[in-house]
């Protein structure tokens, strides 16, 4: 497949003005910082990752910048030991920003999702671009490319690359980071991803030389004791409201110390319940401090958990994948999703 075969919509998926701008910014920089939301997943280290390998294939001095590190899970990934995060190299981080022509902040659409390091991309006199695919983005940015229709970063990523004529420097390492991005966001190609175009996509980067299968199996079969142990715990401890045709997961900071907690063991636990006919939604609550909650929701069909985290957890995300927070006690948050409950049942199917 090349870009003279290339399917009509790749066309029109992002406007040629900013394809066109993006890559004017590209060729008259020298500096680039790549970075994405905070504690970040695989879409969000797959396209910052595949990203900044190209950029340094085209010459370009390129660094991916985050606020805190990636998730045990994920380490596998082509040039994620490169990653220079605020938590453990915060000078380092200042002086990359400071010194930045072009920052490209991807997979997110809110300067709020980069914790510590929004202050720092503020004062940066960088031209900014924005590559997501989330809704409603509330970022500045010199080009904005914004397409929540594509089911990830990752993927748009690819288009954007494809668009601009630079496939050709994207290699086995940066196209398994990309097909890795694009699966995490899709669960393995099970929700948001009937898009034929999304398999075009995949058969060039298989062409690229990426062991599909091999991925599926560092990324969805692959999992340290604690995280087995924990999460047959959390699933074991299960709440099912069939009335509501709800599941609910939680874990208190006492029971995360307990199984030895650490970033990504929960990855995936909040599709668990979803297996369940009855269940149409599912929520996940981890207590992350005395005062915090996080918050992971998945749907099937046409429930959206968008609209839940929008409207009361001060969050959002996609139809079928959201998330937000409780700043409160997990027991506090617990009541509230209880009672808000019965408001959203009209939307069952």
């Amino acid at each position: 497949m090349n870009n003279n075969s290339r399917p009509s919509r790749f066309n029109t998926v992002i406007d040629n003005d900013s394809v066109e701008r993006v890559k004017q910014f590209v060729l008259a920089s020298r500096h680039v910082v790549v970075t994405c939301h905070v504690s970040p997943d695989g879409d969000a280290l797959g396209s910052s990752t595949a990203l900044c390998s190209v950029l340094r294939a085209m010459g370009k001095d390129a660094v991916v910048v985050t606020a805190d590190c990636a998730p045990k899970a994920l380490q596998f990934l082509p040039g994620v030991r490169d990653i220079v995060t605020l938590t453990r190299q915060p000078e380092r981080v200042r002086e990359l920003i400071a010194g930045a022509d072009l920052v490209f902040c991807l997979d997110f659409n809110d300067l709020g999702r980069v914790d510590r390091l929004a202050s720092l991309i503020e004062l940066s006199g960088a031209r900014r671009v924005v590559i997501d695919h989330h809704l409603s983005p509330v970022i500045e940015a010199d080009v904005i490319i914004s397409r929540p229709e594509v089911s990830s970063t990752s993927a748009l990523l690819y288009i954007f690359l494809w668009q601009a004529y630079w496939v050709r420097y994207l290699n086995r390492a940066a196209a398994a980071c990309i097909y890795t991005g694009m699966m995490t966001d899709t669960g393995n190609f099970s929700y948001n991803s009937n898009d034929p175009d999304l398999y075009l996509i995949i058969y060039d980067l298989m062409r690229k030389g990426i062991d599909k299968d091999n991925l599926y199996k560092l990324v969805m079969d692959t999992s340290s004791e604690s995280s087995v142990r924990i999460m047959g715990y959390a699933q074991y401890r299960m709440q099912v409201i069939r009335d509501h045709r709800v599941a609910i997961l939680s874990l208190n900071s006492d029971e995360l110390k307990e199984f030895e907690y650490s970033k990504g063991d929960t990855e995936g636990l909040v599709n668990r319940p979803l297996a369940i006919p009855d269940v149409t939604w599912s929520v996940f609550m981890r207590e992350d401090a005395p005062d915090l909650v996080k918050i992971s929701m998945r749907s099937k069909g046409d429930f959206s958990v968008s609209r839940v985290c929008e409207e009361c957890f001060g969050g959002g995300g996609h139809a079928n994948a959201a998330g937000g927070e409780f700043k409160g006690s997990l027991s506090d948050a617990l009541s509230k999703l209880l009672e808000i409950l019965p408001n959203y049942d009209k939307y069952l199917s």
